[in-house]
Formats: structure tokens, sequence, C-alpha cells
């Protein structure tokens, strides 16, 4: 089981960095950058259900099958874990403003990513870990500095989203630059949020489950706020080069 768990791990290492290669060539076709080569269209709130909702059954399925379910460390990483995919999938689509509309494609691989995933984590922080793993793990250093990643990127993602569904009014179709928050800093606000989230979480974790998923988070956000600064120049010029943002990470990238 350890050896085809490793070999997971490393093929998913793999595919984010070829993912990334990819995304810097093909835009992922959603949201703003929405295009029909991916699949038919679906509506938005259907689709981020259908999308995130997998890896949240998932991770309750591997926790109330294992016998760690209610030792303390882990209980903890898998509460920091579904705090996320239970606002992402079932709260966030609620809060969505308009008719939006995403391609069925990125729903499938999302899906699929989701439910790969939760074999990663929930895999490493209730089957594979070493018995004694997270044993006074509320006394290591790396327990609270990532849990309090977590929640300061968790924080930055809600409020950025929060900022992005007010930029229009009822019936409004036009594109705006969001502003204020951690957008003052970098053009997709969101993206910084959730990459500064799963760091947090392979911090307090202290996996390498974690951090492939780190990885990936990077691997797909990183060329897609790259894409969305571009659009953001041609759409907006110099109103929006003159902010000086940078794209997903403040004063670096």
């Amino acid at each position: 089981m350890i050896e085809s768990y490793d070999t997971l791990l490393v093929a998913m290492a793999v595919l984010a960095l070829v993912v990334f290669v990819a995304l810097r060539f093909f835009e992922a076709g959603y949201g703003y950058l929405f295009d029909r080569r991916y699949g038919p269209p679906v509506p938005n709130k259907i689709g981020w259900i259908v999308m995130e909702a997998p890896v949240f059954i998932a991770m309750c399925v591997l926790w109330a099958s294992s016998e760690r379910m209610w030792q303390p460390a882990p209980l903890v990483l898998f509460g920091l874990f579904q705090a996320h995919y239970l606002q992402r999938a079932f709260i966030f689509p609620l809060l969505m403003r308009g008719r939006s509309k995403m391609p069925l494609g990125i729903v499938a691989m999302g899906a699929a990513f989701n439910l790969v995933n939760a074999l990663m984590q929930g895999g490493w922080i209730f089957y594979v870990a070493p018995a004694d793993y997270y044993d006074g793990w509320f006394a290591r250093p790396c327990f609270w500095i990532g849990t309090a990643l977590f929640l300061f990127g968790m924080a930055v993602n809600l409020h950025s989203d929060h900022i992005i569904r007010r930029l229009r009014r009822p019936g409004d179709t036009r594109h705006y630059i969001p502003r204020g928050g951690m957008f003052r800093y970098v053009s997709s606000a969101n993206y910084f949020g959730e990459l500064t989230e799963w760091t947090g979480f392979a911090i307090a974790s202290w996996s390498w489950a974690g951090a492939v998923f780190a990885l990936w988070t990077f691997a797909n956000l990183a060329p897609r706020a790259r894409s969305l600064y571009r659009r953001y120049e041609q759409e907006f010029g110099d109103e929006f080069t003159q902010l000086r943002r940078r794209k997903i990470i403040p004063f670096i990238y």
C-alpha cells in the first residue's frame, strides 16, 4: 500500500509540472476566460458543486472509515481541509450572482483531480502516516505556523471572492477591475489566498501529500493568474497597468 501511495504522489507531482507548462500555452477556459472548446456549458452553480463536492464527500468517507478518526491532530487537519471545501462546494456556489456558465470538461477534470487529492490527503492523514506520526503535534511549530497561514489564506480568499461578487449590479455584464483588500497588491487576490491556504496546510500536516497539493495549486493558479493579468491589460490598458500590481504573489510575481 505504501509503495502504491508513494507512486501516486510522484506521478501527481510530475503531472503538476506538466499542467504548469501546458497552461502557459492553453488557458483554462472558465470564468473570465470562458472557452467553449472545453465542452458544453453548464450553469456555474451546478458546475462548482459537481466539481468540488466529491472531495468533501470522499474525505468524510476516509475519515469515518479510519481508526484515527478521533485522534486530535488528524481530526484538526481534517477540519481545516473540510472547512475550505464546505465553503467552496456548498456555500460559494449559492452566493454566485448572474447566470454565468462553465465548460463541462473543466467540471469533469476538476472533479477527477479532487477525488485523487482526497486519496492523497486523507490517505496520508488517516492511513499511511506512521501510527505515532502526529503524537504531540500541537507542540510543534509547524502546526501553528501552517494553521496560521491556512486561516490567513482562507480569510483572503473569502474576502477577495466577496469583492469580486460585488463588482456587478444585477443584470450588468461588464468587466471591472477588482479593488481593495489584497487586490491592492495582486490582480488575482483570491488565488493568492488559496495558494496561501494550501501552503499552510502542507506545513501544518508536514507531509509530502500536502506539498504535492500546494505544488498543484501553484501549477494550476499561477498560469491562470498570468492569463487574467494579460486580459486585464488588454481590456483596461493604462487604467490597470498603472496600479502596478503583481499577478498572484505580492511583490514577487
